[in-house]
């Protein structure tokens, strides 16, 4: 069963290609994704990186945390389930 990562402090130049690469060294990478902003398209410097077992997850989290790509100490950890979301639609004034 697939595994998803979180990591975090990511280079604003550094490629999911790269982050795929990196991983690839500690095992099966089932998908990359790295978070960008909406309106400017840029990294917000975090992402997740799905690994194929748990077991290569872990070993991911043990060798890759606290390890430099592209001038920063990435942060690997497990990732939290997604926040359940409220889909009522704010941004209006309230009436009362």
């Amino acid at each position: 069963m697939a595994k998803k990562l979180y990591v975090g402090n990511l280079s604003y130049d550094t490629s999911e290609e790269s982050l795929r690469t990196l991983f690839a060294e500690v095992g099966e990478v089932e998908s990359v994704s790295i978070v960008t902003d909406r309106m400017s398209g840029r990294s917000r410097g975090f992402g997740f990186v799905e690994m194929a077992t748990d077991e290569a997850a872990a070993e991911a989290i043990s060798r890759l945390n606290g390890q430099m790509l592209d001038g920063r100490d990435l942060n690997v950890a497990e990732a939290r389930p997604p926040r359940a979301r409220d889909d009522r639609r704010g941004g209006g004034r309230r009436r009362y």
